[in-house]
């Protein structure tokens, strides 16, 4: 026999079955859970008005609702500890949506006020972005000047424990939450990193004011500017960024967009950060099962760069809305991407809230780069692979000999002109980052290319 419902409703049928199969009188009143209601939050990507139609053919069976509502029942009655209603139905709801992909979940009113911090950039805790992967809590990226930034754990650490409580995929979330808390309390994490043996780290808890953008000059003509995560103003910093960079060099002659261990963000913000360095065109577009989940978002006219080169870093932690950047960027041929392959999440998350005052976050599109690619588990591949490499200065008791350093040399026509020795308070170097110094280079090259050919298309 089959019930005339589709599983988006099978968890209300289940609990108005218990009021007659499975439960005591006192959790017959138990009433289904009410209908989400869809709206565009902060923390939103995309919103979505209805589910597609489920097919005929894919309706609820009733032996799986009896054999739900039995288990249900014995787990009541003979489970070793008491467990309440309410934490079985959760535990279902997470389990229900954890087999649908590592971003769909339930969110209760704790972890819908995290979601809204991560999105306005303040909140308690280690500036960590993780995710549950192959059952293992992993760092995907930590954020810029955090505790956990600066306790050198990177892309792909695993968390194992947290305050000598192991980590497993049940207890994900806790960990997660245990994490946060009061500025200046302490917290104990063990990490297992490939390649090295199982450390600890104590880690001081700090109000984590993530300043999404910064910017500042690699040499006099080129500019920098790192995203580490795509917020609300993150559009509207960027932009900022560029003009003071223009002011203050006299006019950029290229620019370096850092988006290594970008997590991601908000869509609206990866498509805001797009405009700033593109003329017009298709950013991105989603589709998904709903009707309204298809959309085309595009770019104004006015790349504030006016043109000039661009080179943006990408890595493994580099993902979400930051892949939607550095796609758009590599499909309109307006910046070359250097570094590693990024993360590979391809997909948009809705926010759809409930009448209980939690929420449901769960996955609703994906994202197509403007030539039609899905990334979704496999990354954007940079235009320039560069290896996972610390720069080292070679120590030399050496120094390079140059004509000039001959007694009595001929003076050259350009000695001393000064041009050489030009100071902006602003300018700070690539230091040793390997991949800034390969990037500067770059752009260097390419400046002086456009310069003698100012004709040609930047590709």
């Amino acid at each position: 026999m089959m019930l005339s419902f589709s599983k988006s409703s099978a968890l209300a049928a289940l609990l108005m079955l218990f009021s007659t199969v499975a439960l005591g009188a006192d959790e017959a009143e138990t009433p289904p859970l009410p209908a989400a209601t869809p709206v565009d939050t902060a923390a939103s990507e995309v919103s979505t008005e209805a589910a597609a139609e489920t097919p005929a053919d894919d309706l609820v069976d009733l032996d799986d609702l009896r054999a739900f509502a039995a288990v249900y029942n014995e787990v009541r009655r003979s489970y070793v500890e008491p467990v309440s209603s309410k934490e079985l139905m959760q535990a279902a709801i997470r389990g229900l949506l954890a087999d649908l992909d590592p971003h769909s979940q339930y969110l209760d009113n704790d972890q819908l006020f995290s979601l809204q911090d991560d999105a306005t950039g303040s909140y308690g805790g280690l500036g960590l972005e993780v995710q549950v992967m192959d059952g293992k809590l992993t760092v995907i990226s930590p954020i810029d000047e955090t505790p956990a930034s600066r306790a050198g754990l990177r892309s792909g650490d695993i968390i194992v424990e947290v305050d000598g409580i192991p980590v497993d995929v049940d207890t994900a979330n806790d960990a997660v939450d245990a994490m946060r808390g009061k500025p200046g309390s302490t917290v104990k994490i063990s990490v297992f990193r490939e390649g090295s043996d199982p450390f600890r780290v104590d880690l001081t808890r700090e109000v984590i004011k993530v300043t999404s953008v910064r910017s500042r000059l690699l040499d006099p003509k080129v500019g920098y500017i790192r995203v580490s995560q795509f917020q609300d103003e993150s559009g509207r910093d960027t932009a900022a960024a560029v003009k003071r960079l223009q002011e203050s060099s006299g006019g950029l002659a290229g620019l370096v967009l850092d988006l290594r261990s970008n997590p991601g963000g908000l869509l609206t913000a990866a498509v805001e950060v797009s405009d700033v360095f593109m003329d017009g065109g298709q950013v991105v577009s989603t589709r998904g099962r709903a009707p309204n989940t298809a959309a085309s978002l595009n770019a104004g006219p006015d790349d504030l760069l006016a043109g000039a080169p661009l080179v943006v870093l990408v890595d493994a932690g580099t993902a979400s809305a930051s892949e939607i950047v550095a796609g758009a960027l590599q499909d309109h041929e307006r910046a070359l991407i250097m570094g590693q392959r990024t993360f590979g999440k391809g997909s948009v998350q809705s926010i759809m809230p409930l009448e209980n005052g939690e929420a449901l976050k769960i996955t609703t599109a994906r994202y197509y780069t403007p030539n039609g690619r899905s990334i979704q588990a496999f990354g954007i591949d940079p235009d320039v692979v560069l290896a996972e490499a610390d720069f080292k200065r070679r120590a030399s008791s050496a120094r390079r000999i140059s004509e000039a350093d001959l007694p009595g040399h001929l003076r050259g026509e350009l000695e001393g002109t000064g041009d050489e020795d030009e100071k902006n308070d602003n300018v700070r170097g690539p230091g040793n980052d390997y991949a800034l110094t390969e990037a500067l280079s770059v752009v260097r090259a390419l400046s002086k290319w456009r310069a003698r050919n100012p004709t040609s298309t930047e590709g």
